[in-house]
């Protein structure tokens, strides 16, 4: 038994139960973020794929996924972009190794 329910997915929409006007801004908001502007929508639909990614969450996957190949990106752009993901946080991360550096040397290493 897995502890993400590939069935919840389906049923984000209730997650608004107890505050529904706040869900309801949240979506609208949502809806808008997508809409076609400076960046078209399947450009938008890979990068919220590689901030899924980097996010680690599994719905967000299993949705970009399926929206990335129905706006026509193929297996290469999205493991490309995924790839683009993994090496902001892992840059992330190293960069993060000057305060361990900085650190160390404060205590004399």
């Amino acid at each position: 038994m897995s502890y993400y329910k590939p069935e919840h997915l389906a049923h984000f929409p209730d997650v608004g139960e107890g505050a529904p006007e706040l869900t309801r801004k949240f979506f609208d908001y949502y809806g808008a973020v997508f809409e076609e502007g400076a960046l078209s929508k399947r450009e938008k639909s890979l990068i919220a794929l590689a901030v899924a990614h980097a996010v680690q969450c599994p719905y967000c996957i299993e949705a970009y996924s399926a929206e990335s190949l129905k706006l026509g990106s193929d297996l290469e752009q999205m493991t490309e972009a995924v790839h683009v993901a993994t090496a902001i946080r892992g840059g992330a991360s190293l960069v993060h190794g000057m305060q361990m550096l900085g650190h160390a040397k404060k205590l004399g290493m």
